[in-house]
């Protein structure tokens, strides 16, 4: 499966060439046609009469395939709107879990790393997202449900639409699935009422992606927001941070099994640290226990001074009950650098009921 993947992606970003590749290519551009017609078609007969859940409903979304930080941008929204005194929930498909598994598998690794870091906040994993609505006011008495990944829930009302786009990638090669990685037309971007880009780094050229965006929709909020390194932790000890300082200059070895495995790695290049081996899994990534320990090996017969990864992967590396692993965890959190208080401003007119 992850072999069809990988041969797909590099089949429509163009790595692979010749006829052959321009004649896939070329048939996937007419299923994308077909999608996107089914799309419009049927995103348009569930929005005519959207249902109402009972409360008051963020959708956090993408129009992309892969990662966008959508995952921390919901942490972000939970974290601020619990602390203001809100009853938050939050309301996950829970992709690829196992429900007859326990821990992260049972749950998915984004829903279990947001239930892991937001105590505080419940996190309701169903594919029937109505359904996890009425689970989180019934039993949580919740008035505000951020519907993580919801910009392709149509059926459901939303009283904030959400966007996030990577800023350094915010719409791959501009095709529809399985051409390219829209998920829906840009058009469909005439929803959202904010755009948060996410990934941007200092001196990025930002305008010639805002000026897109504001002729497709103008009266949407367009907000800046990057992720912040705040330190790492012991894979063993999640709630104890350890300082960045001992590992620059430091010679490493990073895994993990996310949309953005780039994102990943510059964040720890950016910190002075030398990455020497990348291991790159595909998104969501069941590990088995050969897989960490083979890792750690490797990272030990060449001296590497440390092995890293991720939060999510963190969540299912801890299940499989490996004792004394010596793996580091980036801890990251989402900071908005452009227009907040107008972002904030939004947050709190949405709920001031």
């Amino acid at each position: 499966m992850f072999l069809a993947k990988e041969y797909l992606y590099n089949l429509v970003t163009g790595k692979i060439k010749g006829p052959q590749g321009a004649f896939l290519r070329g048939c996937l551009f007419i299923l994308s046609l077909v999608y996107g017609l089914g799309v419009i078609i049927i995103s348009g007969f569930y929005r005519i009469k959207p249902i109402q859940l009972g409360a008051k409903v963020i959708s956090v979304g993408n129009i992309t395939l892969g990662g966008t930080g959508k995952t921390t941008l919901v942490e972000y929204l939970s974290t601020k709107l619990s602390s203001s005194g809100n009853k938050v929930a939050i309301l996950s498909r829970g992709y690829k879990r196992n429900s007859r598994c326990a821990g992260a598998r049972g749950m998915g690794d984004e829903p279990a790393m947001l239930a892991k870091k937001l105590p505080q906040v419940p996190v309701v994993v169903d594919r029937n997202r109505i359904r996890a609505a009425q689970v989180a006011i019934r039993n949580h008495a919740s008035g505000i449900l951020i519907l993580d990944d919801g910009l392709q829930q149509w059926r459901i009302f939303k009283d904030l639409e959400i966007v996030a786009i990577d800023a350094g990638n915010p719409f791959g090669n501009y095709r529809m699935l399985p051409a390219g990685f829209l998920r829906e037309p840009l058009s469909a971007l005439k929803r959202a009422d904010i755009f948060v880009l996410t990934q941007v780094y200092s001196g990025q050229d930002l305008d010639a992606l805002t000026a897109r965006l504001k002729r497709i929709n103008s009266r949407a909020l367009i907000v800046e927001s990057r992720h912040a390194v705040v330190g790492v932790s012991q894979l063993d000890q999640p709630d104890e941070l350890i300082a960045l300082e001992f590992l620059r200059g430091k010679s490493v070895a990073i895994f993990s099994g996310i949309g953005n495995p780039e994102g990943f790695q510059k964040s720890i290049c950016d910190l002075g640290m030398k990455v020497i081996k990348s291991h790159r899994f595909q998104d969501h990534y069941d590990y088995t226990q050969a897989d960490i320990l083979q890792i750690v090996q490797e990272a030990k017969e060449n001296r590497l001074d440390a092995v890293i990864t991720t939060q999510k992967d963190a969540v299912k590396i801890r299940d499989l009950g490996i004792k004394g692993l010596e793996i580091l965890v980036l801890e990251i959190k989402l900071s908005i650098i452009k227009n907040e208080a107008e972002f904030d401003r939004r947050l709190y007119k949405l709920y001031s009921f």
